[in-house]
């Protein structure tokens, strides 16, 4: 059912001086800063030759991100993203075998312009799953 590792996601206090590190002490292409005001994160894009790296800083006063980073001071891994063919026939797959979906079920767009859902991460290991239509 899933596809490809789209991305790592990081999340970060300090977008800018995360992405420093990417680009100029690993030497990465780093994109620009973009706001995500929809889902409360600003996003940077990390390219590698075989996925991505995506930085996560709270934008806003109620960021689904606040939570992790008071547990976690310095940042850390927040979640991974596999891509599937058909993320509604995904979801409805994932339902019928337990597992919870985040939120109402219902896709949102994410920072590809792609439909999205998130997955409950006591389901799958303690990591929270994004899934991406592909």
């Amino acid at each position: 059912m899933i596809g490809r590792l789209n991305h790592v996601a990081i999340a970060v206090r300090d977008i800018a001086k995360a992405s420093a590190v990417y680009r100029d002490v690993l030497g990465a292409q780093v994109s620009d800063v973009v706001p995500q005001p929809e889902h409360g994160v600003n996003t940077v894009f990390i390219t590698l030759p075989n996925t991505k790296i995506e930085l996560l800083e709270p934008l806003g006063d109620h960021s689904p991100i606040d939570k992790f980073l008071e547990r976690n001071a310095d940042g850390g891994i927040h979640h991974i993203c596999y891509e599937v063919d058909d993320i509604i026939a995904a979801r409805d797959r994932l339902l019928e075998r337990g597992a919870r979906v985040l939120g109402t079920g219902d896709p949102k767009i994410g920072a590809h312009g792609k439909p999205v859902l998130f997955l409950h991460p006591k389901d799958f290991c303690g990591t929270l799953v994004e899934l991406e239509q592909a």
